[in-house]
């Protein structure tokens, strides 16, 4: 009798060992980021990234302001397209990197706002606008084709093309060719074919349309 309860207490053991092996060995699930509320710009464009990749709609609005709202509506209606399309990559290349992109200057001015994020895909540096409206910060596309926003100072890209000009006056580019190559400084719309706005055209104090 009692060499069978020994067996039933060793088998026991084994059953439990074996179960805690198998659980201690699955990897860590991944933290889920959370969504709205974000208190600065660098946090704003994690949560936006993460949104994205959830790719939930309802969490990736929670990250646009109204007047972007209103803009990703009408850009809709005039591509014939729907509004989970146009909001799927949250109106920023950097948002298909497989990982969170580096982010880097953030600015802000106000309630307006702004962030470097690199965009992997085409090399470049953007220049992601945000404004704090209701919660915390929202992206401001919307707000930029309306004329409403306000770039919060010079993006550390412009001001690095700026002092190379100034130490190198042989090889100082043009102001011209400055309109023309700042993409970095625009926003990527991939889903609607309208005028990008030039936000690295724009002074710290630029006013109102």
């Amino acid at each position: 009798m009692k060499f069978k309860i020994s067996q039933k207490i060793i088998a026991l053991s084994f059953v439990i060992t074996f179960a805690f092996l198998v659980f201690s060995c699955q990897p860590p699930q991944p933290q889920q980021q959370q969504v709205g509320n974000a208190q600065t710009p660098t946090e704003a464009y994690k949560m936006l990234y993460a949104a994205v990749k959830s790719k939930d709609t309802e969490k990736i609005k929670k990250m646009m302001s109204k007047d972007t709202m209103i803009f990703a509506e009408g850009a809709a209606k005039q591509q014939n397209k729907s509004l989970e399309s146009m909001l799927e990559n949250g109106f920023y290349a950097s948002t298909f990197s497989a990982t969170l992109p580096k982010i880097r200057d953030e600015r802000v001015k106000d309630n307006f706002g702004a962030v470097e994020v690199w965009n992997e895909k085409e090399r470049v540096w953007e220049d992601v606008a945000f404004i704090k409206e209701d919660d915390g910060w929202k992206v401001a596309v919307g707000d930029i084709f309306r004329g409403t926003y306000q770039v919060p100072g010079k993006a550390q890209t412009i001001r690095e093309r700026e002092e190379a000009n100034t130490m190198n006056p042989n090889n100082a580019v043009t102001q011209a060719n400055i309109n023309t190559n700042a993409n970095v400084n625009t926003v990527p719309i991939t889903n609607v074919k309208v005028p990008q706005p030039p936000l690295a055209n724009k002074d710290d104090g630029a006013k109102k349309k």
